[in-house]
């Protein structure tokens, strides 16, 4: 048996590995696109960076995982607060200089809600490679952003999570759309994201 060597050799929970598999198509997709970041005035600036961060995706998502120690619920959560923050914010497009700010906010917000225990703020900040300034103000943008609605309902859960299960198993089923995927199936259930 190999040697731990101290790290944490916890198996990626599917929804964390589905995650990044998603959110790094849409940035990838995005990035292709010929678009401006959000002008200054605009509650998204702030999750856009002045250049790429040299990890991916994936790697931010497990780096995320190993370190900040939430539930894999808090993944699923996230995805649903990101599909209200660009419901919310149409012009906004996910894409690599805005998507690990986005994600480390998120993760950060859903831990806040799902989680009993959890770190803080300037413990999240050195795990998303920010300062706690930063991410006091991404959080405060973010909440701001989603109109402070967190609740999410348990037929809204269980659609991301269906998502996420569909990212995983992907080659067994049809391939699923190049976009962010929406978390709302119905028009009923988009009223309550917006």
């Amino acid at each position: 048996m190999a040697e731990m060597r101290g790290e944490d050799r916890r198996a990626i929970p599917r929804a964390v590995s589905a995650l990044s598999s998603i959110l790094q198509r849409v940035a990838d997709l995005s990035d292709l696109a010929v678009h401006r970041p959000p002008p200054l005035h605009h509650r998204a600036a702030a999750f856009h960076g002045l250049r790429r961060p040299n990890i991916s995706v994936h790697g931010y998502l497990e780096r995320i995982f190993r370190h900040a120690d939430c539930s894999p619920a808090c993944y699923a959560v996230a995805y649903v607060y990101l599909d209200r923050f660009t419901r919310r914010h149409p012009p906004v497009l996910i894409d690599s200089f805005n998507v690990h700010r986005l994600l480390i906010t998120t993760i950060l917000a859903a831990v806040k809600f799902m989680d009993d225990i959890h770190y803080g703020n300037a413990y999240f900040a050195k795990v998303g490679g920010i300062s706690l300034m930063e991410m006091n103000c991404l959080e405060m943008d973010f909440l701001f952003g989603v109109g402070f609605e967190l609740n999410v309902t348990p037929m809204i859960f269980h659609s991301c999570c269906y998502l996420l299960w569909r990212e995983t198993y992907q080659w067994e089923l049809p391939p699923a759309p190049l976009r962010f995927q929406y978390c709302c199936s119905t028009e009923e259930e988009s009223s309550s994201c917006q």
